[in-house]
């Protein structure tokens, strides 16, 4: 064998369980200080967030619509900024 011939060595990339992505994703969130929660909105809560203006009539069902609409509802209300 020559003494100068370069080794070269390839690894495949390391694939996590669904699991642990989950749990990756969850401590990269606590660490930038955001808490992950499941809560339960009232209909009238949703037409308040529609009266406000911070959700479309047509999108009361859309749960990402809805969770941008209480972000605003929220950062407006306490003045939280990211």
């Amino acid at each position: 064998m020559a003494q100068d011939a370069e080794m070269t060595t390839t690894t495949a990339p390391v694939t996590c369980s669904p699991a642990a992505e989950r749990m990756r994703l969850h401590r990269e969130r606590r660490r930038n200080g955001m808490r992950c929660l499941t809560i339960e909105l009232r209909d009238t809560e949703i037409d308040a967030l529609i009266r406000e203006g911070l959700l479309k009539p047509e999108t009361r069902n859309d749960p990402s619509a809805v969770r941008e609409a209480l972000y605003a509802f929220l950062d407006d209300t306490w003045g939280v900024t990211p």
